[in-house]
């Protein structure tokens, strides 16, 4: 991406925090991750993929959150506890037989993203795992209350785990 580009990015995601990010991405035919690293930098946090299983666990711990795949052809939501998982034959499985379960290639995570801003007129938290070609492998949303504001005890789940995964913003 040159440079002005990037610089036009950052001033759109400054300008408009809680554009989805699939869609600026598409629109500017640019990745989903350089869409997240335009987010001003107090709304951000990017650790490497090698703590993909170190972050499932964790989240694992949260209680009931969505987990979000966004597709060109569908939005898949799922909202309910997230299974502990376990690393075999090359890949994350998560251990239930039944609600959510499957393999996760988790070799292919290069990043973890911690995103917290504003969208659609309300906070919003959420951590994105980012592939190999800077795509979303799915997003997983710090779980609302009965007043829709975010869980005050996940939010602070997060912000730990990004406190030991992510510890330095983006510049």
């Amino acid at each position: 991406m040159l440079s002005t580009d990037l610089a036009d990015l950052k001033v759109h995601m400054a300008d408009n925090p809680g554009a989805v990010i699939e869609d600026v991405a598409r629109e500017r035919k640019v990745s989903p991750r350089s869409v997240i690293e335009a987010l001003p930098s107090s709304m951000v946090h990017i650790g490497g993929g090698e703590h993909f299983a170190a972050a499932m666990q964790d989240i694992a711990e949260w209680g009931e959150v969505t987990l979000i795949v966004h597709s060109d052809d569908a939005i898949f939501e799922f909202t309910g506890a997230i299974p502990a998982g376990e690393i075999g034959r090359g890949y994350f499985n998560l251990m239930q037989p039944k609600g959510l379960h499957g393999h996760l290639r988790h070799e292919r995570c290069a990043g973890v993203a911690f995103v917290e801003r504003p969208f659609m007129g309300k906070s919003s938290a959420f951590v994105a795992f980012v592939n190999v070609e800077g795509g979303i492998m799915f997003k997983v949303f710090v779980g609302r209350d009965e007043t829709r504001a975010l869980r005050a005890d996940q939010l602070a789940r997060f912000r730990q785990l990004a406190a030991r995964i992510a510890a330095q913003p983006l510049a």
